[in-house]
């Protein structure tokens, strides 16, 4: 499978698994001209814009540490951009990561998910 189809396996789960934390999705694959958001979510009045990383393995490194000043300073601007998009002035926000791990089969009995709220 491409990076495409498993980068959108494992926002898929990963929106699953906010769900069922009583998330509310707001947005997939959020994109503006400042970059992407893999997931905006909406939880107690708080705009939470989720990095997802898939790993198999970590031979070169954590997926969080992937997220670097870089990456993180376009999330924040497409994050700001979605703000001011859809009019929600000072609406608190965080930048979460979700570091999803699996084998190259995807099984259920090898897939977990770590969740790092305000990851940066």
């Amino acid at each position: 499978m491409s990076a495409r189809g498993s980068g959108a396996w494992g926002e898929a789960l990963v929106a699953r698994y906010l769900r069922e934390r009583g998330y509310r999705i707001v947005a997939s694959g959020y994109r503006c001209r400042f970059g992407e958001i893999d997931l905006i979510a909406e939880h107690g009045g708080r705009y939470c814009f989720v990095e997802v990383k898939l790993r198999t393995n970590t031979a070169h490194g954590l997926p969080r540490e992937f997220v670097h000043a870089a990456k993180q300073q376009r999330l924040r601007s497409t994050a700001q951009f979605f703000i001011s998009e859809h009019d929600l002035g000072d609406a608190p926000m965080r930048f979460d990561v979700a570091e999803v791990y699996t084998d190259r089969a995807r099984s259920a009995a090898a897939t977990r998910i770590e969740y790092i709220e305000n990851a940066f």
